[in-house]
């Protein structure tokens, strides 16, 4: 079974947090919503979320297939300032495991160095960060172990395409016509 870490840090995005979880948990993938500051992370809109596990509890790295990092700008300056974060990222990036990001999270990506040159999308407002990057706007841009996507509107394409890359294009399918999801 794939597993994922879900990085929360006060001020994330609810939809972009809960939709991929939710969309991977129903795949049958592990999740563990892991929290950079504490164990209860209030979220944009000050939804409080109880997380798994936090990052300094993280002990078994390897075991991960992917980490997903929401958006929500408070939050992002939140994981931005992580040298755990940033240390996960690497590690996840120079070991070619699945490293995602929606919204202003790509920016925590960049911060950790894993975006030069690589296809990148993230919410219009921090489009202009990415002068490095090849930047698309289009929903959710993958390049190799980096998988990007725009914002709240597509949190559960983004959620779907995770998915696909941790099971199958099938299961996707699946899941997504049990929610009523065209994909």
């Amino acid at each position: 079974m794939a597993k994922v870490a879900v990085l929360l840090a006060p001020g994330f995005e609810e939809i972009e947090a809960i939709a991929p979880i939710d969309i991977l948990r129903r795949g049958g993938v592990e999740v563990l919503i892991v929290g950079v500051k504490d164990k209860v992370i209030p979220s944009a809109r000050n939804v409080k979320i109880e997380t798994d596990i936090t990052i300094d509890e993280l002990k078994d790295v390897d075991s991960l297939d992917m980490i997903v990092i929401p958006g929500g700008m408070t939050g992002v300056e939140n994981l931005k300032k992580s040298q755990e974060v940033k240390n996960l990222i690497e590690q996840m990036n120079n070991k070619k495991k699945y490293v995602s990001a929606i919204c202003a999270g790509p920016l925590v990506l960049k911060e950790a160095g894993v975006v030069s040159n690589r296809q990148i999308t993230s919410h219009p407002s921090v489009k202009l960060e990415f002068s490095e990057s090849l930047y698309k706007e289009e929903p959710v841009v993958e390049d190799e172990n980096i998988t990007s996507s725009r914002g709240p509107a597509t949190a559960m394409l983004f959620g779907f395409r995770l998915l696909e890359k941790l099971t199958s294009k099938e299961k996707a399918k699946e899941v997504a016509k049990a929610m009523l999801f065209e994909y």
